[in-house]
């Protein structure tokens, strides 16, 4: 487990309060959702307990990791600074792994994994304010919010996993297997008090990747002999790239050449998602997320055909285990995207692996029974890398 080296203690997460406590800081959370394309606020949500006595706006929810560089966690906290009653204000950015509900305790080994902690103290501040400020948007806020705004700043480091939650079936409860990124806003005496619920307030963020540039296609073939024939079955699968895009469908170039004395009695063309949970056990999640069937190819004859593949977590929503993109809550996700093992990390730090492949299954028909020929082709899902926003590159 690793720990941010910021200058400041880490924080033991604790719950619970006492009536004495019952005045400390109240914290509300304003999520200001940029759009994507034209960069201005889409929505303003807002989060809050009994009492406003700190708000902390954030630019959006989504960091891309870029493999080379990952966008930074910036935003800015407003305080009410006679609500403080002399205590200060935190804010801190968890990484958590997490393998069943918080609850579950197995022989002693906990099913919960912090892989990152970071904190900042925000007020009082520590440096001069202007100083602090990293990006355009934290510029912004700061004129608009007056002299009671604070900028914070967190970095990701490289080794960090992204955004994966594995979808629970319609009857689970509590918490899923999941990756999970964290931003929290509290009070206290010092970063090493306990933390009381009623003084804290939690946001969910996530940490998606996006596509690298690069392109190739992607194909594999097989040649299958049968002892009662003279010549083989040939089979070659291709796809025209190697990454494609959540919602985009995928062409798969199929070709069949049956020489044998076999017939080809069905063809089943499937994508499949394979989850790896590699913090714990190793274990593996395949499901089929897209499937194609019911192609013949006789003795002698040939088949050329493009099969369309569309995988959607659309059509895959009741389906317990499957993984996703780190889903938000009231907000909508994806299938989640590709893994991508950055050099130099460990894969055991990925907490769970996720890749794709189309497998090709062909069911040959014989005198006493059936046989298969398959093939597998890997590939990549992932997210488009948009264009780079204004407001949060550096103001300098």
């Amino acid at each position: 487990m690793e720990r941010a080296r910021s200058g400041q203690p880490s924080v033991t997460y604790r719950r619970g309060w006492c009536p004495s406590h019952l005045s400390v800081v109240l914290v509300f959370i304003f999520v200001l959702v940029l759009l994507q394309q034209h960069h201005e606020p889409q929505e303003c949500r807002l989060q809050e307990d009994l009492q406003r006595q700190v708000g902390v706006y954030m630019g959006r929810r989504d960091f891309v990791d870029r493999v080379d560089s990952v966008d930074p966690v910036d935003g800015v906290i407003v305080i009410e600074r006679e609500a403080l009653q002399g205590r200060k204000v935190f804010v801190t950015l968890s990484c958590t792994f997490r393998y069943g509900r918080d609850d579950m305790d197995v022989m002693g080994v906990a099913f919960r994994r912090e892989l990152y902690l970071s904190t900042r103290q925000v007020y009082p501040p520590l440096q001069d304010r202007e100083q602090a400020v990293h990006t355009r948007m934290q510029a912004k806020l700061l004129r608009k919010l007056g002299d009671d705004a604070y900028p914070f700043f967190f970095e990701f480091p490289d080794n960090l996993p992204c955004s994966v939650a594995m979808q629970p079936a319609q009857h689970d409860v509590g918490k899923q297997c999941a990756v999970e990124f964290e931003v929290k806003a509290f009070s206290a005496e010092s970063q090493d008090a306990k933390i009381h619920k009623r003084s804290s307030v939690k946001l969910m963020i996530r940490k998606v990747q996006y596509a690298p540039e690069a392109q190739e296609d992607a194909a594999v073939e097989i040649s299958r002999d049968f002892s009662v024939s003279d010549k083989p079955l040939h089979v070659t699968a291709r796809l025209d790239k190697e990454i494609f895009y959540h919602g985009e469908t995928m062409r798969l170039h199929l070709n069949v050449v049956n020489n044998s004395t076999r017939n080809v009695k069905n063809m089943v063309i499937s994508v499949d998602q394979v989850a790896t949970v590699v913090l714990y056990s190793n274990d593996s999640y395949v499901k089929c997320v897209a499937i194609e069937e019911g192609e013949t190819v006789s003795a002698g004859a040939t088949l050329q055909k493009d099969i369309l593949l569309l995988p959607l977590l659309a059509n895959n929503r009741e389906r317990r285990g499957i993984a996703l993109d780190g889903k938000l809550k009231h907000e909508d996700t994806n299938l989640a995207s590709s893994s991508i093992i950055k050099p130099g990390v460990l894969k055991e730090v990925l907490g769970i692996m996720v890749s794709y492949r189309v497998s090709v299954k062909l069911i040959i028909g014989g005198m006493m029974s059936s046989s298969e020929v398959s093939l597998e082709l890997p590939f990549k899902l992932m997210h488009p890398k948009p264009d780079t926003g204004e407001d949060h590159a550096s103001s300098s």
